[in-house]
């Protein structure tokens, strides 16, 4: 079914403060929340409740040597050398990955965006969601993050979990907040880039990503052989023929050992 298309009445003059002016703006009230409450309730019955996960380093380096937007993990001065992490949410039907980061200094002085948003405990800054640095994710390239504090850990490893378990608090009793945002920003990004033109130059290429997602997917799925209880392994494609061979060859053999023991017989 084709979408609803409402057409602004003509208006002149003092004619825009008529009745056909007044109507026409109610009804356009009446669609967009209908509009959004449709649009919302799809978004929330997909998402589940948010938790911290762990994305794959070899995923996010393909992604960030595609787009320079991609929060890539280094070593060096002034880049990001924690592991990335971060919550899950869905955009269109897709999985997006938003970024945490541990709060700088350079945050105190920055305001809440459309692609940005401050984590605080009361008073205090715990970290930011960087949703302009989201990028899609497949639960082949995902893992929960392990917040459960270990005696083996470090102070520093410690500090971070108790830090993460706070940040984890805020999203989830903000998650409606976040996942309205993360789509908000999604939407502008693909469907209205010249609109917002400056959003889309500091947010990720997401429709590429999305590309790269597929063709990462399927790669990882060429070199997989099922298991009998249903999971998969990785063989190269020479180990894969070499497999199928084997199990061709397998019958064949039954056969030959069967005759020889009906003729020594």
């Amino acid at each position: 079914m084709e979408p609803i298309k409402a057409v602004s009445p003509t208006v002149s003059g003092t004619d825009k403060s008529g009745e056909s002016y007044r109507k026409w703006n109610l009804l356009m009230k009446k669609l967009r929340f209908i509009r959004s409450f449709y649009f919302g309730k799809e978004i929330f019955m997909q998402q589940k409740r948010l938790s911290l996960y762990q994305i794959d380093m070899k995923y996010i380096r393909d992604l960030a040597n595609k787009d320079e937007n991609v929060m890539s993990v280094s070593p060096q001065i002034n880049k990001e050398n924690r592991p990335f992490v971060g919550i899950v949410v869905i955009c269109d039907k897709q999985k997006y990955c938003i970024p945490l980061s541990s709060p700088k200094p350079k945050h105190n002085k920055m305001k809440n965006d459309v692609d940005f948003t401050k984590i605080y405990d009361k008073n205090k800054l715990l970290g930011v969601l960087n949703f302009n640095n989201m990028i899609p994710v497949d639960e082949s390239v995902i893992k929960l993050f392990d917040l459960h504090i270990k005696s083996t850990d470090s102070p520093e490893t410690a500090h971070y979990k108790k830090m993460a378990i706070k940040q984890l608090n805020w999203c989830q009793q903000n998650q409606n907040a976040i996942v309205i945002k993360a789509n908000k920003l999604y939407n502008m990004v693909t469907l209205t880039p010249e609109k917002s033109r400056n959003i889309t130059r500091r947010c990720c290429d997401f429709k590429k990503l999305e590309a790269i997602l597929e063709k990462y997917i399927a790669h990882s799925s060429e070199h997989s052989v099922p298991k009998q209880n249903g999971t998969s392994t990785l063989f190269s494609r020479s180990a894969q023929k070499s497999f199928a061979e084997k199990a061709a060859k397998q019958p064949m053999q039954q056969q030959k050992d069967k005759s020889k023991d009906d003729i020594t017989h």
